[in-house]
């Protein structure tokens, strides 16, 4: 007998377990069972099968019964679909593209599906194709979801979001795959999705942008996308006994739609098991742990895509000239169908141009970048042929070293846009920014940039290439898997046994003690001024002596480093202002009781602190204020810059209308936090702690203030937060949290519960090893046939 079969022996004699397929498993049929769904507290599912295939089929069916709505959302999005269904207006699908409108998505969905490059990479064999594995994976994960959608029925979901819609429809793995793909080039086209809808000049062209605008919209379209992260990795040097590690992964993603994490458990005993949580729909785990190693991401900094200007041939404004020689730009005509207002459906029309380079482009987010009759901009997105981060994440699924970690990342080479922070039993801490990043050199930089390009490549690293010549096409490096790209090797990495970290700067200071450099600057800044957020980061990993439980209290603890900088001099200006008040731009303003309670505030964001929210307020109006007086030093770099700059008109009238923001919502200015910050679920008002990473907190949430109620939503931030430690030769101390809860269906009883759990500061003790499983008290097995 199997251990497949003999854990659901046990578990069939001992537990009441439903049974779902046909009918009733029997005694004698286990062994015919897909998957076994074993249900423990907060509705997280330890999958168990008999191969990758049932390993899908029981994640699939486990994903849909809880956010299947999301789900059919994302497929009618990759699909091309929203305006057939939904019309097209609308605010598009956020999650996948930038596209404003569900018209303009479905366009850029469509064209994706008409040039075949899904079916094409998908066509290739391992590494730069699926592997055997991950093909079954996908295989079961589609029928697994499709079982699901049989069982209920349209009419039968509970969601309201979609229950009965004609949307709502069983998958192919080509709508798998297709989403995948919207998820690797979420950093490049999805970024610029609406300046894809470029059409051959007929009048009149803007000026093209200034490289200072170019740069700044670029820093803040990848800097603003809603995603980020923190995390930590503490070698053995830096535990409180010297031996294990510890690990902090906690992204900040979306608490909305596509980009939610979903959690769960993968066994096939004997042979496989991890637990952690990944995006919806994929069917890996993409931040978790095995039982030795462990492992969490963080948005990068490099670039992941690059722009080339082509000069065009006299009177021909669709042939460009390369070496000299004319070539013929491609169009494609893609078609939709779109919904109209009386409920018929026409066909939309619309032509993409492309270039060798890729999609002809005309601004970037609103920054012009004309075509003209002389010249025109292609984007070329280096995750535009990666599909190997499915195999990727397959192979640190079964990680049990850091080495194992480092070995996956380099021969997949399929990470798009993330850094990897790891540990493992052994007590190593790793940082590897081992991703997919447009092989641009500093030199070939230097050769081949245009005027708009010397700019944009100092300040950010976006190469803008002279596209007239083909020597300034991208280069490439015998160890990458394809051409373009920087071979494992050439990008930063680092093990050591203290710590390393990564909150959304360079590899720059992924250790304080021990600086990166010598990586090319398309990869990130080195020497350059630390948010605050990295600096907390720093700051509270150099005390060293951590523990499992240690690390959930610091980062539940909310402490704002913006506030230990600045907070003190605040609350001193605010005792200065003659006659109590303080400038705003709507006139002179009472700061009442903010001024003692910002003294006497402890500079955290917990939920009963007084003058956190006014500080909060205060520091979101800051904006390009010049805040410190004392600036940035290179060879002081986690204690600089500070002081704030209180003489500065800028600042004092951000504290006035930070005051008159507060009492505009009915807040008073010594409010606490949960009057201020909540989110509201089933009618249940939720309280929620944490704040903007703005502030140097490194526990971001970043809120929706309503103007005439304060905090009303969180937009993004913690998101699925773990906490996993490796000591000795037992089961990992591992805690999580998913912040909002497993589940999107308002009906289902794991809608807010974790979400009630993060208001107070509570986690979830992970029930990883067997012993765990059987003894939850709320063991719920469901065997799926």
């Amino acid at each position: 007998m199997t251990l497949f079969r003999k854990t659901l022996a046990v578990l069939t004699a001992a537990l009441s377990v439903t049974a779902l397929g046909t009918g009733v498993a029997s005694a004698g049929e286990e062994g015919r069972a897909k998957a076994v769904l074993r249900y423990t507290e907060h509705g997280i599912p330890h999958i168990v099968a008999k191969d990758f295939a049932g390993l899908g089929y029981g994640y699939g069916f486990a994903a849909a019964t809880d956010n299947v709505c999301e789900l059919a959302n994302i497929y009618l999005t990759v699909s091309a679909q929203r305006s057939k269904y939904l019309g097209p207006d609308g605010g598009g699908y956020p999650s996948l593209s930038e596209a404003e409108s569900n018209l303009h998505s479905d366009l850029f969905f469509q064209r994706i599906k008409d040039s075949g490059v899904v079916d094409r990479l998908v066509a290739q064999p391992a590494p730069l194709g699926p592997r055997r594995e991950v093909r079954e994976i996908v295989s079961g994960y589609v029928q697994g979801f499709n079982a699901y959608l049989a069982r209920t029925g349209r009419t039968g979901i509970t969601d309201p979001a979609c229950r009965g819609a004609e949307w709502v429809r069983p998958i192919t793995e080509q709508d798998f795959y297709r989403h995948y793909y919207a998820i690797a080039v979420t950093g490049g086209q999805g970024v610029v999705t609406e300046s894809l809808f470029a059409a051959p000049p007929s009048g009149p062209t803007p000026a093209p942008g200034t490289a200072d605008q170019l740069s700044a919209k670029v820093a803040q379209a990848l800097g603003g996308s809603g995603l980020g992260s923190n995390g930590i990795a503490v070698g053995a040097d830096s535990t409180a006994t010297g031996r294990g590690s510890v690990l902090l992964g906690n992204p900040h993603y979306p608490w909305q739609a596509g980009r939610r994490f979903w959690q769960s458990q993968l066994t096939i005993p004997g042979r496989f098991d991890v637990a952690g949580a990944s995006l919806l729909g994929m069917p890996f785990v993409q931040i978790g742990h095995t039982a030795d190693a462990a492992w969490t991401h963080t948005v990068s900094t490099p670039v992941t895509f690059g722009l080339f200007e082509v000069p065009l041939r006299a009177g021909d404004p669709t042939t460009y000239l390369v070496d000299g020689k004319p070539e013929k730009m491609t169009s494609q005509d893609v078609t939709v169908q779109v919904r109209q207002a009386d409920g018929s459906v026409r066909p939309v029309r619309q032509t993409f141009w492309s270039t060798r380079y890729g999609p002809v482009m005309d601004d970037f987010q609103g920054i012009p970048l004309p075509w003209t009759a002389k010249s025109a901009y292609a984007l070329r997105d280096a995750n535009a042929t990666n599909m190997r981060g499915l195999n990727t994440w397959f192979e640190l699924d079964q990680a049990r070293s850091t080495a194992d970690v480092v070995g996956a990342l380099s021969r997949t080479q399929g990470v798009p846009w993330v850094n990897t922070i790891a540990t493992d039993r052994a007590g190593n801490a790793l940082y590897a920014d081992i991703q997919v990043v447009p092989h641009v050199t500093d030199e070939h930089a230097k050769a081949c940039s245009t005027p708009l390009g010397q700019g944009t490549f100092a300040a950010v690293g976006l190469a803008i290439l002279d596209g007239s010549k083909s020597s300034c096409g991208w280069g490439s490096d015998a160890g990458a898997l394809e051409p373009g790209i920087f071979a494992p090797s050439r990008l930063p990495q680092q093990q050591r046994r203290d710590y390393e970290l990564n909150a959304n700067d360079s590899a720059w200071l992924a250790n304080a003690k021990a600086p990166i450099t010598g990586y090319p600057h398309i990869v990130g800044d080195i020497g350059t001024e630390r948010s605050p957020r990295t600096r907390e980061a720093l700051l509270t990993a150099e005390k060293g002596g951590f523990t499992t439980d240690s690390m959930k209290k610091m980062l539940f603890a909310d402490h704002s480093l913006l506030a230990d900088l600045t907070a003190a001099d605040l609350a001193k200006l605010c005792a200065s202002f003659p006659d109590g008040q303080a400038p705003s731009s709507s006139g002179p303003v009472p700061v009442g009781p903010a001024c003692d309670a910002l003294a006497s505030w402890d500079h955290t964001y917990t939920l009963d602190t007084r003058g956190s929210l006014l500080f909060q307020r205060f520091a979101a109006r800051l904006g390009g204020v010049d805040r410190f007086s004392v600036p940035f030093d290179p060879q002081a770099p986690l204690t600089t810059p500070n002081t704030l700059n209180v003489g500065g008109a800028g600042v004092r009238q951000a504290f006035g209308d930070a005051l008159v923001e507060l009492r505009t919502a009915g807040l008073a200015p010594d409010a606490k936090l949960r009057d201020g910050q909540a989110v509201t679920r089933n009618g249940e008002r939720i309280p929620i702690h944490g704040a903007q990473g703005f502030l140097g907190v490194l526990n971001v949430m970043t809120p929706v203030w309503d103007p005439a109620r304060g905090n009303v939503e969180v937009e993004h931030g913690s998101s699925y937060i773990q906490v996993v430690g490796f000591s000795g030769h037992g089961c990992p101390d591992s805690s999580t949290l998913l912040t909002y809860s497993q589940s999107s269906n308002p009906k289902s009883p794991y809608f807010s519960d974790q979400t009630k759990l993060y208001s107070r500061g509570e986690w979830v003790k992970e029930r990883f090893c067997e012993a765990d499983i059987v003894r939850s008290p709320a063991l719920r097995v469901v065997v799926l046939r």
